[in-house]
């Protein structure tokens, strides 16, 4: 008989990956063949972006239910639907309503819930610090650039769901695509904010630039004297890797940027969003070989989602696999108070008990920190740092000492995730308003007792 394991060791995980054509489960990919479905092109002319595009790829699999479920989604939430054919293959439509690739993409009618009273557009406070009409600063030294509202792919999820993606029947927005000639006042921000050095180009997704607008914003910012790192935001590495085996001049850009930045002993970096061990694929390992001879530094951002990634043997083996690739996991966000995303989201109880499992997995720099990014402009703070925490009401208070002296900042927890005491009383309006009052009071004068 062999011995029994200790209790501090953990199967080894298979750092093997999908190596399958698996696209050709679906019926109007069947005759697709690798070097047309492994073109960047092919992904971006097939992306899925309609019921009835859904209904005619998925032929048979597409139940009459199904169909409804997804056009029900459709009128409540405020995301449109786009999906490479690479995302929308790894899904098992056999079981689509549990599938977690699905969960994330793809809205279906009855998962929703009532938002929370306190959900808001806008979670994270990016428009009241905005600097220029694309560059939002919210921290001392780090600028958000914002030159695009499109992405390959749109996330159920997004925090940006109010600007990305055009506009829903529950939603209108205003979505821009890349204007060159529009971003001077931009540039010329950070060369006059010398506090400056960490730049993040985001949107919408930088995957959509064009090669010449990756060569104009890389060189542009890398030539300001007092920008010391730049990072290329793209869910690209998990939505559409091809991009990096098969655009050559997306790629020759990309490394023209990284040369420059080598040269000025500065870092270029690509922060990309997995959050579940199935979008990984040989796809990825493909990527991330391309993608390693530019010297780019490649991170991960994940976000807790409900039903797709929380739980630690999960998020385990997702951050080891993609840490075997080079993919740095960086942040492990808690869901943002978005709309339409209830069901999405987790409780900050939750959270902290996954990040407790997670510390001691695996090395620390390749652990990611779980975070909540405090509603209202708090910034991303330690999901164990808050400053109170009442979990029957769902509420925590947080502060950001350097960032925002003197304010706290409150997240909610999803009502249904809460105790039956806790439901209840969310259903009496003058109880939870006293209840909330007493705890913000107290809130208030634990954070004035431990200011430093």
């Amino acid at each position: 008989m062999s011995a029994q394991p200790t209790q501090t060791e953990q199967p080894a995980t298979n750092y093997s990956f999908d190596e399958s054509e698996f696209w050709r489960t679906i019926s109007a990919w069947r005759d697709v063949d690798a070097d047309t479905f492994g073109d960047f092109r092919w992904q971006q002319q097939n992306s899925v972006t309609s019921v009835p595009a859904i209904q005619e790829v998925l032929q048979d699999l597409a139940t009459p239910s199904l169909i409804a479920d997804i056009e029900a989604g459709l009128l409540k939430t405020p995301m449109n639907v786009r999906l490479t054919p690479y995302v929308f293959s790894l899904i098992n439509w056999e079981d689509a309503a549990a599938d977690p690739v699905r969960r994330q993409f793809l809205p279906l009618g009855s998962e929703f819930m009532p938002d929370h009273p306190h959900a808001m557009d806008d979670p994270i406070a990016e428009e009241g610090h905005k600097a220029t009409p694309f560059l939002t600063h919210r921290y001392p030294d780090k600028a958000l650039f914002l030159p695009i509202t499109l992405c390959p792919v749109y996330c159920s999820f997004c925090t940006r769901s109010r600007v990305v993606g055009g506009s829903t029947a529950v939603k209108s927005k205003s979505t821009y695509g890349a204007k060159s000639s529009e971003w001077d006042a931009t540039f010329e921000y950070i060369r006059n904010s010398p506090q400056l050095e960490d730049i993040v180009i985001s949107g919408g997704d930088s995957l959509l630039l064009r090669p010449g607008q990756i060569r104009q914003i890389g060189i542009t910012l890398l030539n300001i004297p007092t920008v010391r790192r730049i990072r290329f935001a793209t869910k690209g590495v998990a939505i559409m890797p091809m991009k990096f085996t098969s655009d050559t001049e997306w790629m020759d850009a990309l490394t023209e940027v990284c040369e420059l930045g080598q040269a000025r002993m500065k870092e270029v970096a690509l922060h990309t969003h997995f959050n579940t061990e199935l979008e990984i694929t040989a796809w990825t390992a493909s990527a991330m070989k391309s993608l390693s001879a530019t010297g780019v530094r490649v991170r991960n951002q994940s976000v807790l989602i409900h039903g797709v990634n929380d739980s630690f043997d999960h998020m385990r083996r997702t951050t080891k696999k993609l840490s075997s690739l080079l993919i740095q996991p960086y942040y492990l966000y808690l869901h943002d108070m978005v709309p339409s995303c209830e069901h999405l989201r987790t409780t900050v109880r939750v959270a902290e008990n996954l990040s407790q499992r997670i510390q001691g997995s695996t090395a620390g720099f390749n652990t990611p920190r779980v975070v909540c990014d405090a509603p209202g402009g708090g910034g991303k703070r330690e999901i164990s740092s808050y400053t109170l925490y009442d979990q029957e009401i769902g509420v925590s208070a947080w502060t950001s000492p350097t960032a925002k002296p003197g304010e706290i900042f409150y997240y909610y927890d999803p009502i249904h995730q809460l105790s039956n005491e806790g439901r209840t009383l969310w259903t009496n309006e003058p109880e939870i308003n006293r209840r909330l009052a007493k705890f913000k009071a107290e809130a208030t004068a634990k954070a004035e007792a431990t200011r430093f």
